[in-house]
């Protein structure tokens, strides 16, 4: 079926990608399993597969297979997953990140719905692979993958484009003299490709600083130091360029962890904001600059934080947001009056444009 009859939501094959070994795992296959819902209720057939663990059955015409591919896909925890006991689940080459079956699966689908976070799914890796693989899959493509995911360049990219970003440094292990120069406190010290405020922590003075460098040296090698905003905290979806009503985040105690992210009752989300017109003009515009800076397509969303005085800045660009119950996207989106089934079919109608 040509690329231009499979678009405007008629009926296709579609494999929603997930999991995978990150920090984020979990994460994902959440978001995969509720994308793969919303997919079968807008009546594709669609397939949902873990990208590490792959598939060991007969893989031929696997979209025949009638069963639910969700049934066994869990729930968030409260902590991090436990990536050596996913390996471990796996019966040959465990150290290769795409598992059995999965390229010949996905060369099946017209389009691969990509539910990945993370190292290996959201760093334009795979993005990569499947271009080369001539696969298509949805959200943008490889070099925006790799710009957005390493917050490094993104800053970068930020301070080229006048786009507001907290002050900050790169640092590699053993950089002490570096470090040593830092004096804004309190800061937030984080790993430079992390996501789902993996690897994130605050620290109020040197001592705290030390403790939290350790700490996000154990995912990376290197790791952001940057000056935290106090105030509140906003995020922004934009789709084919065009902002989505702000969301803010308040969580009910601490800052946006990984548990305050993803464990239901734990934030506070309010939308739209409630903040000036004026003032959510601009921090939508800052948005949409930010989606033209690291060169997106298709759907990102985008973190800020305000100070008292009303100076927003950018923390960051996530090319494949979370789409689990608590996430933030779905609920912009909901803001006008889009459903998640049609916000799902929306990513895949926009993807496919790439293709045309």
């Amino acid at each position: 079926m040509a690329a231009a009859e499979m678009s405007g939501g008629k009926k296709m094959k579609i494999i929603v990608l997930a999991g995978g070994i990150s920090t984020e795992r979990d994460v994902s296959l959440v978001t995969g399993s509720m994308i793969y819902q919303a997919l079968r209720k807008k009546g594709h057939e669609a397939v949902l597969l873990d990208v590490y663990l792959g598939y060991e059955g007969d893989p031929d015409d696997i979209f025949a297979i009638d069963r639910d591919w969700s049934e066994n896909f869990g729930r968030i925890s409260e902590i991090d997953p436990d990536i050596s006991a996913v390996k471990a689940l796996r019966k040959e080459n465990p150290e290769c990140v795409i598992g059995p079956n999965v390229i010949g699966i996905c060369s099946q689908a017209d389009i691969v719905f990509l539910a990945l976070h993370g190292q290996n799914g959201e760093d334009g890796k795979i993005q990569a692979m499947f271009d080369l693989l001539n696969i298509r899959y949805t959200g943008t493509d490889y070099l925006s993958s790799a710009l957005a995911m390493d917050k490094a360049v993104s800053k970068e990219l930020f301070h080229k484009y006048g786009i507001p970003t907290p002050k900050g440094i790169t640092i590699c292990r053993n950089e002490r003299q570096l470090i040593d120069t830092w004096n804004i406190f309190p800061c937030i010290a984080k790993v430079n490709c992390g996501g789902s405020s993996v690897g994130v922590y605050r620290a109020d003075d040197r001592q705290q600083l030390d403790a939290a460098l350790e700490k996000a040296f154990a995912f990376e090698d290197r790791v952001i130091i940057e000056q935290y905003i106090d105030g509140r905290e906003f995020s922004i979806g934009v789709i084919d360029g065009k902002a989505l009503p702000v969301i803010e985040i308040a969580p009910k105690a601490g800052f946006y962890d990984y548990k305050n992210k993803y464990q239901a009752g734990s934030t506070v989300e309010t939308c739209p904001a409630e903040l000036d017109a004026n003032v959510t003009r601009a921090i939508q515009s800052c948005a949409e600059t930010v989606y033209r800076a690291l060169r997106l397509k298709t759907y990102a969303r985008m973190d800020f934080r305000m100070d008292n005085a009303n100076q927003f800045y950018c923390l960051e660009a996530n090319t494949l947001p979370g789409m689990t119950p608590t996430s933030l996207l779905p609920q912009e989106a909901a803001a006008v009056g889009m459903s998640f089934e049609d916000l799902c079919q929306r990513i895949i109608d926009s993807s496919m444009k790439k293709y045309k």
